[in-house]
């Protein structure tokens, strides 16, 4: 391999922001700062869009007191963008990687900014163009292929299990039928982590729908009868990407005319429609008079002082190494392998090809989803649970022996 150029650097941040891709961003800059190789390391603003606008922020002027702030605080610190680039907007970006002297790229996000970086990097290796395209992974809804998981989804998924929590206390409170809609498109991982806080048996949520098990309606209603005859009250953690048996998703079917964003998805977050028919159905079909339902949204994606340390630590630990990468390779992507459960916990990262990740997602495998599609497993609680960290305990005084 070549040695390293003495070049810039340049790193942006695509996609939905997280909890935790600030921390990447921070791991990618401090570790530059000790490669002599790399001069100036710009700060893209707004990702591929910054990169076309040449609107950069110098990163090697950032304090160390600031850049600890950075890593803690949820969102992209500098901005993102939901622009899905072809050839020829990559043309442009290699373009003014050409005038800045920029040789090194790195790109925090998911398959599609893992895509971006192949393409520009094919480009470049097609025009002569000594260039090292590093690609940082990030997704709440850890649907990448060849990493164990993703950064950004340990600290979603603590949101949402706390989250969840709560809303069973409230439901015990008030009973009655509660769902929670949460995001997931095509992968169940963040709606599963609903159930990492359960600490009773008749703790909620007691029914959990995932994008991989269709369901429908009467399947549905079914399960939310018997849930509610038998307790007196049900909480009910619903994917955006809940799909009838059709494999079309519900939110889909209500929506006519439904907005789509840059990659032609239906937009699934923005809106209550899927809470709000469910509740209609519920309350209209099985004659249950209090029915509520939320739809997260946003909400849990950038929840400020909710951060899980094992996932804030690797989101650091994929930034360092993409930079130690690129000192050595021309290109890839940082993923990460697990090395043990429980108090054995850990992970090792190593590099895998830009082709591996770019454009492709994965599934909830078979054995965390339950035999009737409403549950998860204990598999699944040990895959997750070391990667919210340690959730709050609770008590409920309702279930004591009465005098």
């Amino acid at each position: 391999m070549a040695q390293a150029p003495k070049a810039n650097a340049i790193i942006g941040q695509s996609g939905g922001p997280t909890g935790v891709i600030n921390a990447s961003l921070v791991g990618v800059i401090e570790e530059a700062r000790k490669h002599p190789e790399i001069q100036t390391l710009y700060g893209s603003v707004h990702a591929v869009a910054g990169m076309v606008k040449e609107e950069f922020v110098d990163l090697g002027k950032i304090s160390a007191d600031t850049l600890e702030i950075v890593a803690a605080s949820p969102s992209s610190a500098l901005g993102s963008s939901r622009d899905k680039p072809d050839a020829e907007y990559c043309k442009k970006i290699l373009d003014v990687f050409k005038k800045r002297n920029i040789r090194y790229f790195f790109y925090i996000g998911g398959n599609d900014s893992a895509n971006t970086a192949y393409i520009i990097n094919k480009m470049a290796v097609e025009a002569g163009y000594d260039m090292r395209a590093f690609h940082v992974p990030k997704t709440v809804d850890n649907d990448l292929l060849v990493t164990d998981h993703c950064p950004g989804f340990g600290t979603a998924g603590r949101f949402v299990s706390c989250a969840l929590m709560g809303d069973d206390l409230d439901n015990r409170a008030l009973a009655g039928v509660k769902i929670d809609v949460i995001m997931g498109r095509h992968a169940g991982f963040l709606t599963a982590a609903s159930a990492l806080g359960r600490q009773r048996d008749d703790d909620g949520p007691h029914l959990v729908y995932l994008p991989e098990r269709p369901v429908s309606m009467d399947k549905f209603l079914s399960d939310v009868e018997g849930v509610y005859k038998k307790l007196g009250r049900c909480v009910i953690a619903v994917s955006e990407g809940m799909a009838d048996v059709d494999h079309k998703t519900w939110a889909e079917k209500l929506v006519e005319n439904a907005e789509r964003d840059a990659h032609g998805n239906v937009q699934l977050s923005g809106t209550g429609a899927l809470a709000d028919f469910l509740a209609g159905q519920i309350k209209s079909k099985l004659k249950v008079k209090r029915v509520r339902a939320d739809t997260f949204g946003y909400l849990q994606r950038s929840f400020a002082g909710l951060q899980s340390e094992v996932d804030v630590d690797e989101a650091r630990r994929c930034g360092r190494e993409a930079v130690k990468y690129s000192m050595t390779d021309i290109s890839g992507s940082v993923a990460m392998k697990r090395t043990g459960n429980g108090k054995n916990y850990g992970v090792e990262l190593f590099r895998t090809e830009l082709a591996n990740v770019a454009e492709k997602t994965k599934s909830m495998p078979d054995e965390y989803i339950n035999a009737e599609g409403n549950d998860i497993t204990d598999a699944f609680i040990e895959y997750a649970l070391p990667l919210v960290g340690k959730l709050p305990k609770t008590e409920y005084l309702g279930n004591y022996p009465k005098v």
